[in-house]
């Protein structure tokens, strides 16, 4: 299945030093990748990378930038957001173990696996950029929001206020 943003890049094109390529999503790429990442939208999703090929594979490293818009966890408020991410990854060919060989450590770099004589910068940025979405937005108001609607604050509450009320309709 071919992914929502694919910019397939040949390997032949890398070379013997570095080479640098870029990607950008288009209006419908981009609205494919909200609907893949469960986002309210994404506006601007662009990733600039230098490449060079090693004895296993390619190493790349760049900046990927973009603008999304995502529901905020306690209201569902669209929470707009500016991304402007640095990685480093490792593209492997599939069914390369990751071992001795590899100069960078998982700490260091992200793997992803290709087949044939291409890697797909595209799908390396969309993954770079679901990596980077706050896993918790919340929306500026959020606290009001909730306040309003009943929601009390874990520091809020006080041990045995149930009982408290409970006690009081008793009487």
């Amino acid at each position: 299945m071919t992914p929502e943003f694919s910019r397939l890049h040949r390997l032949d094109r890398i070379g013997t030093g570095e080479s640098q390529a870029s990607v950008e999503a288009t209006p419908e790429e981009r609205a494919a990748l909200a609907r893949r990442f469960r986002l309210l939208g994404v506006d601007r999703l662009s990733a600039e990378f230098t490449l060079r090929r090693d004895a296993v594979g390619v190493v790349a490293h760049g900046t990927l930038e973009g603008a999304v818009v995502q529901a905020c966890v306690a209201t569902g408020e669209p929470v707009p957001a500016t991304i402007a991410e640095d990685f480093a990854l490792r593209f492997l060919p599939e069914g390369t173990p990751e071992g001795d060989e590899i100069e960078l450590s998982a700490e260091e770099c992200d793997t992803m696996f290709f087949d044939g004589g291409a890697i797909d910068l595209g799908e390396a940025a969309a993954e770079t950029l679901a990596l980077a979405l706050d896993p918790f937005p919340r929306a500026a108001d959020a606290d009001r929001i909730l306040r309003e609607a009943g929601v009390v604050q874990e520091d809020e509450v006080q041990p045995f206020s149930a009982f408290a009320a409970l006690k009081d309709k008793l009487k």
